[in-house]
């Protein structure tokens, strides 16, 4: 009896919240070991199941780092990096849009699919959602061609709109285009965080491979874009942290209502972090 006490509680506390943020916008960046745990595949297909049964309307952007590496060493080709970016010349560029596309995405839609869901993949190429341009690596004054690697000049939003109506769920590739018809590879937390602002959503979800954003060795459950500006000049957040940090303060600064990074090998995580009091990571807010 007091298990089933609990469970009733447990839907008690979620209620608010379910009130709160029927009928909008989520945008969920999903990488790391949630994408190769067989477990957690399953947890987070239920989970946005979940949250569009109840009325909330996510939005999933997907990396593939690892994959596009396994493949790259399968055909005999080896991964380079300039400063965490990919060197992407034209045959890496194929195979990542392969992967990212055909293989990642495609496996991500049926997870969803056969979990209850309506999901749909789509890429940036896809209704030109995604507009890219080139970047180059900076050392100093040089600039280092590091191929097709770009960046987000703008996002059309009007089909995932449509699909939202339509109670579909997208699911999106990170693969940006020009209007030269050029193919890019783009950052994903990136592409969540625009895809978030253009759509203005009510909140941009991060999951990574830590529990959040660690302060002198202790979880910073919340801060403020002061307190993280000064932990990053304060080196207190460092490495690969940065640009997601970065990412979350351009989102905040554009229209959406508020971030968070949060530790992807949880089993629902995604729910823990929306539906309960405490949460779960890191919250970044204005």
């Amino acid at each position: 009896m007091k298990e089933t006490i609990q469970k009733i509680n447990t839907l008690i506390e979620s209620f608010p919240y379910i009130r709160k943020f029927s009928g909008k916008t989520f945008v969920i960046k999903y990488g790391g070991n949630a994408m190769i745990d067989d477990n957690l595949k399953k947890a987070f297909a239920l989970d946005m199941v979940l949250l569009r049964y109840v009325g909330i309307k996510p939005i999933i952007v997907h990396g593939g780092g690892p994959q596009i590496g396994n493949l790259l060493s399968r055909v005999g080709k080896e991964s380079v990096f300039c400063n965490g970016l990919r060197i992407t010349d034209s045959e890496t560029m194929d195979i990542a849009e392969m992967v990212l596309v055909g293989q990642v995405n495609k496996e991500i839609v049926n997870n969803i699919n056969i979990s209850g869901g309506k999901a749909v993949g789509l890429s940036g190429k896809d209704a030109m959602l995604i507009l890219a341009d080139k970047i180059f690596h900076m050392e100093g004054d040089k600039q280092i061609d590091i191929g097709h690697v770009g960046t987000v000049r703008q996002i059309n939003p009007q089909i995932i709109e449509t699909l939202e109506k339509e109670n579909y769920i997208p699911v999106i590739a990170p693969i940006g285009v020009n209007e030269k018809g050029e193919t890019f590879n783009i950052n994903a937390d990136t592409a969540a965080g625009k895809i978030a602002e253009a759509l203005h959503a009510e909140k941009l979800i991060l999951l990574t491979d830590v529990e959040g954003i660690k302060i002198n060795g202790k979880l910073a459950a919340t801060l403020t874009e002061e307190n993280v500006k000064n932990y990053i000049k304060d080196k207190a957040i460092s490495g690969g942290m940065i640009p997601k940090t970065e990412c979350c303060l351009s989102a905040l600064h554009n229209g959406v209502e508020k971030t968070c990074i949060i530790d992807g090998r949880l089993e629902h995580s995604v729910l823990l972090e929306i539906f309960t009091d405490k949460g779960i990571g890191t919250e970044i807010v204005r």
